[in-house]
């Protein structure tokens, strides 16, 4: 890292490797290209990160292979029935209605599409949405904020209608977020649904969430550039980007197992940074 050769830099670009490496003696000079072609090698790139952070849940092997096994159509070691579903549910906060102060330029030849920087907020929505993650059915809605109410809005959209208003059992599977959190919220939901089983995952593991997937795909596909004439108009793009979905929509490839998460689990346990329990 820059800082342990005392340079007040967060991360190396390649002119301040270049530099460095000259200053500490390795080589008498170098140029750019021939220490690109080093880095390349070995497949090195020091000026870029990926954030990460340890599992630091409860229980975290248990709570995680439960959903593990449910995308397997699994639950307590026994296979799930032709009456039973497995939906992922969340909510994707506070999306913006940006209003750009003058129209995007197309792309053109030798162009990119030019979107103006400055723009005025046109208000704010939450976008709700559960996925059947074997069905690859999809439902959502758009909502003032986060809430109690606001989700069990959602909820009830979905097992309101066939084939969960009639299911054996319907698996939920959630973060802990407010709207939704603890046995509290999951007495709440079987008293109003009685198929219901909710199903949390580990506290900083929305990964395991397939409905973060498709809130990726939302985010490149619907909201990047962000530029809207009006909240409706955002609201109206992201139900119709869910129509549009849903024509073509497919289970997604999900390959990472229960040996997969005692591999990672593992490979944590060993590293020297680990935190203590």
């Amino acid at each position: 890292m820059p800082h342990s050769f005392g340079l007040p830099l967060s991360r190396w670009s390649l002119a301040d490797l270049q530099r460095e490496v000259v200053a500490q003696g390795i080589v008498a000079e170098v140029s750019g290209s021939t220490l690109w072609r080093w880095l390349s090698r070995e497949a090195i790139c020091p000026w870029r990160y990926r954030s990460w952070i340890f599992p630091r849940a409860p229980n975290f092997a248990a709570k995680a292979g439960q959903v593990l096994d449910l995308y397997q159509r699994r639950w307590q070691g026994v296979p799930l029935g032709r009456r039973d579903f497995v939906l992922s549910a969340d909510e994707k906060t506070s999306i913006q209605a940006r209003i750009r102060l003058y129209p995007s330029l197309p792309a053109a030849p030798g162009r990119y599409t030019r979107v103006e920087h400055e723009y005025q907020r046109g208000g704010a929505c939450a976008y709700l949405a559960a996925w059947d993650v074997h069905r690859a059915k999809l439902f959502g809605r758009c909502e003032d904020s986060t809430g109690i109410a606001p989700f069990d809005r959602l909820v009830a959209q979905v097992m309101s209608v066939e084939p969960y208003r009639s299911a054996r059992r319907v698996f939920w599977i959630t973060d802990n977020g407010s709207s939704h959190r603890g046995l509290k919220a999951a007495n709440r939901l079987r008293q109003a649904w009685p198929s219901i089983v909710l199903v949390h995952t580990p506290v900083h593991a929305s990964w395991l969430n397939q409905i973060e997937i498709y809130f990726s795909i939302v985010q490149r596909k619907v909201l990047t550039p962000n530029e809207f004439g009006s909240l409706d108009d955002l609201k109206h793009h992201l139900l119709a980007f869910q129509d549009h979905y849903q024509l073509a929509a497919r289970p997604f490839h999900w390959t990472f197992t229960r040996k997969d998460l005692h591999n990672l689990l593992a490979r944590l346990n060993r590293h020297p940074l680990r935190p203590a329990a």
